[in-house]
């Protein structure tokens, strides 16, 4: 099968399975939004939705991150996991966006993956849901998902997201990016993944999952 036109049937089925796939965390402007993604490393995107509810209440602006006491930071996010080095990232990279980009998120992706604690994928994110440019954020479910579609080969994420970049059209690496998301949570889960109920099974080469007996 040719890669990218089989992408286009697959990205066709999961835009009607999921009309309504967006980033899950909640967020109102560019740094809510970075914030937010910066503490959903390895933690659910509603436990990091509880947290930031009364955490965007007392810090509205970079400013107020950047000054913000970190041991009291790191209480207040501390059910997101590894608080300790999101607490002391959040307040360096306030502290930056102070300083060097007069208290707005930057724009640019080599600006963004400068901040501290900020890779690509969290650059993407940002680009891609407050910015309104296409990026494709590789987390675990896109990466999982598109290894099986064999629209995928490499583990690293910076490297997958090329590869699908090459796969995908350009016009739609953000939106694709959610489907993946809403697809991997829902049907293509790690472990037993629903093959028997899946939309696109006719399309997927199944790659690296076991079948059942």
């Amino acid at each position: 099968m040719k890669p990218k036109p089989t992408a286009l049937k697959v990205l066709a089925i999961l835009k009607k399975e999921y009309p309504d796939a967006r980033v899950t965390l909640n967020f109102q402007n560019p740094l809510q939004l970075l914030i937010a993604t910066i503490l959903a490393a390895q933690c659910t995107d509603e436990r990091v939705n509880l947290v930031t509810k009364d955490l965007f209440r007392k810090y509205r602006n970079a400013a107020d991150f950047a000054r913000a006491d970190l041991k009291t930071l790191e209480e207040e996010i501390r059910s997101t996991g590894f608080y300790h080095n999101k607490a002391k990232n959040i307040i360096r990279c306030c502290q930056m966006i102070i300083q060097k980009f007069k208290g707005q998120v930057p724009r640019r992706r080599e600006e963004l993956t400068a901040l501290p604690g900020v890779g690509r994928k969290t650059a993407n994110i940002i680009l891609g849901n407050a910015y309104g440019q296409q990026a494709v954020a590789v987390d675990t479910h896109v990466k999982r998902v598109t290894h099986r579609l064999g629209w995928a080969q490499s583990n690293d994420p910076d490297k997958i997201e090329f590869e699908l970049m090459a796969v995908i059209p350009q016009n739609g690496w953000t939106m694709a990016g959610h489907q993946l998301v809403f697809h991997g949570r829902k049907i293509c889960i790690a472990r037993k993944p629903k093959c028997n109920v899946c939309p696109v099974a006719m399309l997927c080469p199944q790659v690296g999952i076991i079948p059942r007996e």
